[in-house]
């Protein structure tokens, strides 16, 4: 058994409220955020901060909920919000089917985020209109095919989910696509913007200048790697030259995570590009 330590902290940013649900298991500890904007709900957290979450959500003013993609710790409380306060929920139109039923991940992930239950949506488009502005709704894939960021055309606010998370990714999951993460975030550069909300690292008021850090690195990692690819170095050679730190997660997830990830990204990029 696991014993796992819950708590949350508001924040005000602006017009932006935050709840950062925080949870630890054996000393191993993420923070999860969602976001309250001109009745705008953008995530929900996980249900493994139910109790916690919804002591933010009860008060407020909802009038729509968003959500930037539908991993566990984004959607695990759509369905208690769906049951509250019967308002429009929006999803990627690739997960609509997929939310219907609950959602079916590994124990590691149960442990830290809980359940996701099944909840039904409604499919993004092109934008959202709130009470006093419009938001453009960015297809940003990569972390998962179904990613997206919102941007706040009133204030000029950046909701990234988890495209930026931090400057240096050492390790991804298996699904995600680092390549395409690259381009999602180079995509970001075309709104003006400067402070982005993440729904890991929270606030950021010099966002613009995190996602330019963020791909600097991963465009050094993509000359890493072709340099290598191009000395006939194997996969796992590059994974020990490039991150040679051995990163628990890997382990835990049984390399559902790892920094290998990257790196055959790269490559099979590298292989497309020849065939061309």
């Amino acid at each position: 058994m696991f014993t796992r330590e819950t708590s949350i902290e508001i924040h005000h940013n602006g017009h932006v409220q935050s709840a950062q649900g925080k949870v630890a298991i054996q000393g191993f500890g993420m923070s999860v955020y969602s976001f309250f904007v001109d009745g705008l709900l953008i995530d929900t957290g996980s249900n493994s901060l139910a109790q916690e979450f919804q002591s933010f959500f009860s008060p407020l003013s909802i009038e729509q909920i968003a959500l930037t993609h539908s991993h566990e710790d984004h959607a695990g409380n759509v369905a208690w919000l769906q049951q509250q306060k019967d308002v429009p929920i929006y999803l990627h139109r690739d997960s609509l089917t997929r939310c219907e039923t609950v959602g079916d991940y590994p124990m590691y992930r149960q442990a830290l985020w809980g359940e996701r239950p099944a909840f039904v949506a409604q499919p993004l488009v092109a934008t959202l209109q709130t009470k006093t502005t419009v938001w453009d709704v960015i297809e940003t894939p990569g972390h998962t095919t179904d990613h997206v960021a919102f941007y706040n055309r009133e204030t000029g606010a950046m909701f990234t989910g988890d495209l930026y998370v931090q400057s240096k990714t050492k390790v991804v999951l298996d699904e995600e696509n680092i390549v395409h993460t690259l381009a999602s975030l180079k995509k970001l550069l075309n709104y003006d913007f400067k402070e982005v909300f993440c729904c890991h690292a929270g606030y950021l008021p010099n966002g613009r200048e995190k996602i330019m850090e963020k791909i600097a690195y991963i465009e050094q990692l993509e000359d890493k790697v072709r340099q290598l690819y191009k000395q006939g170095y194997s996969v796992e050679d590059m994974t020990r030259s490039i991150f040679p730190r051995d990163y628990p997660i890997t382990k835990v997830s049984g390399e559902q995570w790892s920094s290998k990830h990257i790196i055959t990204a790269f490559i099979n990029q590298f292989m497309h590009e020849s065939l061309l």
